[in-house]
């Protein structure tokens, strides 16, 4: 990265990097949910009306089955935790059936996607690695996901299709993993997938190349891990991550319409990208006429949109804000609120999809 200001530069030359099959991880794909047993009902869920969320839960699914049948785009958005608490394969699914035409995510997806497909596990013990300054230091996760953006900045790519490639196609994959173990002096003690990615099956990035339904990644700098290893770089993560908003831009322009925008567990990336994204679209005359929203996060609703007090903490709650009220409401839609932890909701909203669409 060539820096000519006036002040000093961190140098991540120096950093130490350990192999991934020795860490400890807090989850494991054999705890991910399972579709099939969701659609036969053999798995007991809590009711979802004793969460008060019955309602709302019901109408967001025939708004998607609607929006379904219809063609209209089914746009996902959703933050790292729910690969991490195992709802891939509710995504995975859908996209599967062609009712998400496009999934919104953060980097954090992509590294525990990428971990997860890899050893069956993810997410470390912060506190336990932090005071060793081995938080984030795994050299597999770092290189090669970094290599894989900077050969997809190379070729022109997103960052999303960047991430995706490194599990579908072995000529790419064979190039990101010589970059990153060129001069790695012993190269055995790490997980090196010549031959592909043992549990592939769980991985959303993966599936959704092979189906051509884009994953759009909105990366920031200096957030995510992979930023802490001597092999990013910040050119190659932003100019990839430019692309994937522009992808989704064009998705979000065909909710004129009508559609809906599903906001699971991201607090801030979702509800702000989608905000820039309509006011382009109907900047060009693409308004999201009759949007349907669903918003799905663990804290009580609080905002109230006749409130303009910026001392108030509910002013701050940026999903409820705009994806739950304003956005559909400006735009003549319907928005809901799904309270409660997306363990339970999320396959709760399934099960009701299924139905509405007669499946089992």
């Amino acid at each position: 990265m060539d820096y000519r200001g006036n002040y000093r530069l961190f140098d991540p030359g120096g950093i130490r990097t350990y192999p991934l099959r020795v860490r400890e991880n807090k989850v494991a794909v054999d705890q991910f949910v399972d579709c099939a047993r969701l659609r036969a009902g053999e798995v007991a869920l809590p009711d979802p009306k004793g969460l008060g969320l019955r309602e709302n839960l019901s109408s967001l699914a025939r708004a998607v089955a609607e929006a379904h049948r219809a063609g209209r785009p089914v746009i996902l958005q959703t933050g790292a935790h729910s690969i991490k608490n195992g709802l891939s394969p509710i995504w995975i699914d859908l996209m599967e059936r062609r009712i998400i035409t496009l999934a919104a995510t953060n980097f954090a997806a992509a590294i525990h996607s990428f971990e997860l497909a890899l050893t069956g596990a993810s997410s470390e013990s912060v506190d336990r690695v932090l005071p060793k300054g081995e938080f984030g230091m795994a050299f597999e996760t770092g290189a090669y996901l970094n290599h894989a953006i900077i050969e997809g900045h190379r070729r022109g790519w997103g960052l999303g299709e960047a991430v995706g490639r490194i599990f579908t196609d072995r000529e790419f994959r064979g190039q990101v993993l010589a970059a990153a173990l060129d001069g790695v002096a012993d190269p055995a003690r790490y997980y090196i997938p010549y031959d592909g990615f043992p549990h592939l099956s769980t991985c959303l990035f993966a599936r959704a190349v092979d189906l051509g339904v884009p994953v759009t990644v909105h990366a920031m700098i200096g957030t995510d891990i992979t930023d802490q290893h001597p092999s990013f770089d910040g050119e190659a993560k932003g100019g990839t991550s430019a692309r994937d908003f522009l992808i989704y831009t064009e998705e979000v322009g065909r909710l004129g319409g009508g559609g809906v925008v599903l906001n699971v567990g991201t607090a801030v990336m979702g509800p702000e990208v989608l905000l820039k994204a309509v006011s382009m679209v109907t900047n060009q005359g693409r308004p999201p006429r009759g949007i349907v929203t669903g918003d799905f996060d663990i804290r009580p609703f609080a905002f109230d949109d006749r409130a303009r007090d910026e001392g108030e903490y509910y002013y701050y709650l940026r999903d409820q804000k705009t994806i739950a009220t304003r956005l559909p409401r400006v735009f003549g839609g319907a928005g809901y609120y799904v309270e409660g932890d997306q363990r339970i909701t999320v396959p709760a909203f399934y099960q009701l999809l299924m139905q509405e669409l007669g499946e089992s």
